[in-house]
């Protein structure tokens, strides 16, 4: 006989389910440790960013729930869902150039600001660039290979998006987009040489846009010698450096952190893992990777072993921000990266991309719970 493949459905995977809750736990306590002293001087209370954080936490979850039982399929039956996200993911772009709906933060405008409440878009686009890509590639399986059918589609579409994140400005999450873009056409079966084109046109535009802004070559020269400017440009990778030596192996203590003492100005969100490997070491920096790769990992799985080409691609491209995210996260606190402003997910402190995290793994666990297996 034959081999016919049916679907074994299962409940929550445990190999995603357990390392998420784990490092939202961590997450919080992080949270709660390396912004008290800045949340008592902005807020008059020190529990202020952990209090907002278990509100995010809590409704993130319900998120995740949310995605983890939504019918997938609906996407892959009806297209124009698909196409109406990326409408709907391209107008608070734009928004965001129209002076009153934006939220400035060290410069940059990523925050729409409505009444009490905001959040960054550019966050949210990577859910709806992840659905529209793994629906467009599978698709178009036997032409990606074509320059114009297969390739230069999702080039173009991309492109727009990256032109709007880029006017915010937010070079970090640019070069996510486009490194991801590219991992993704390779693996969805485009040509080699295509995207070897890609890069050798994309790479003069990036050393342009750098040069163009005298912030961004600073921060580049700070990444290779931040004492060449150690009140400046290269004061964060400094305390961020001096976080990592003083936590040694075990750290100096939780809560007793000296750098979360307005030396780095933002010890509970882009640098947070500094103060993590400042008070529990290297010991709880290997235990926070250790849970993320565990989760990568799994993710991959899930992704080789998903249903159809759809929710394989959709798996992989989901899985693939968070593994990018993580890595310049992590390569911005230990020197390794330029600045960049980018969160480490589920630990630093946010709204935006704890809910788009928890939407991913959601999706994650939709994905795996739908396995297929092969009988004889």
């Amino acid at each position: 006989m034959g081999k016919e493949v049916r679907i074994k459905r299962s409940g929550y995977n445990p190999f995603i389910l357990l390392p998420t809750l784990i490092l939202l736990l961590i997450g919080l306590v992080a949270i709660y440790s390396a912004s008290s002293f800045l949340a008592q001087r902005e807020a008059g209370m020190s529990t202020f960013y952990f209090k907002r954080q278990m509100i995010f936490s809590l409704t993130g979850i319900l998120l995740m729930i949310g995605a983890k039982n939504f019918p997938i399929d609906l996407f892959n039956r009806y297209s124009w869902i698909i196409y109406l996200l990326l409408v709907f993911s391209l107008i608070p772009l734009v928004f965001l150039l129209i002076p009153g709906f934006e939220r400035a933060a060290g410069g940059a405008k990523r925050w729409i600001h409505l009444g009490g409440f905001s959040f960054q878009p550019s966050e949210f686009l990577k859910l709806t660039l992840s659905f529209y890509v793994a629906y467009s590639m599978s698709k178009k399986i036997d032409m990606m290979k074509s320059f114009s059918k297969g390739f230069l589609p999702h080039i173009v579409v991309i492109s727009i998006f990256l032109i709007l994140i880029h006017e915010q400005p937010d070079m970090g999450t640019c070069i996510i987009i486009s490194a991801w873009t590219i991992i993704m056409l390779f693996i969805g079966g485009a040509r080699i040489i295509h995207i070897i084109m890609l890069i050798l046109v994309s790479l003069p535009a990036l050393i342009f846009l750098i040069l163009k802004e005298g912030y961004r070559l600073m921060r580049w020269k700070a990444m290779l010698n931040p004492w060449e400017d150690p009140y400046g440009y290269g004061y964060q990778i400094i305390h961020s450096l001096i976080a990592f030596g003083s936590g040694g192996l075990t750290g100096v203590g939780l809560g007793n952190s000296i750098q979360k003492m307005f030396y780095l100005p933002t010890p509970h969100t882009d640098f947070i893992m500094s103060i993590i490997a400042e008070e529990v070491g290297f010991i709880g920096c290997f235990s926070v990777i250790f849970l993320f790769s565990i989760l990568i990992y799994e993710g991959i799985v899930v992704s080789l072993n998903a249903r159809d080409l759809f929710r394989s691609y959709l798996a992989l491209g989901l899985v693939l921000f968070l593994a990018l995210e993580v890595i310049t996260n992590l390569g911005v606190v230990m020197g390794m990266l330029p600045p960049k402003g980018l969160t480490l997910p589920l630990i630093s402190y946010g709204g935006s991309s704890l809910f788009k995290t928890l939407i991913t793994i959601g999706l994650l666990l939709n994905i795996s719970s739908e396995r297929k297996r092969l009988k004889r």
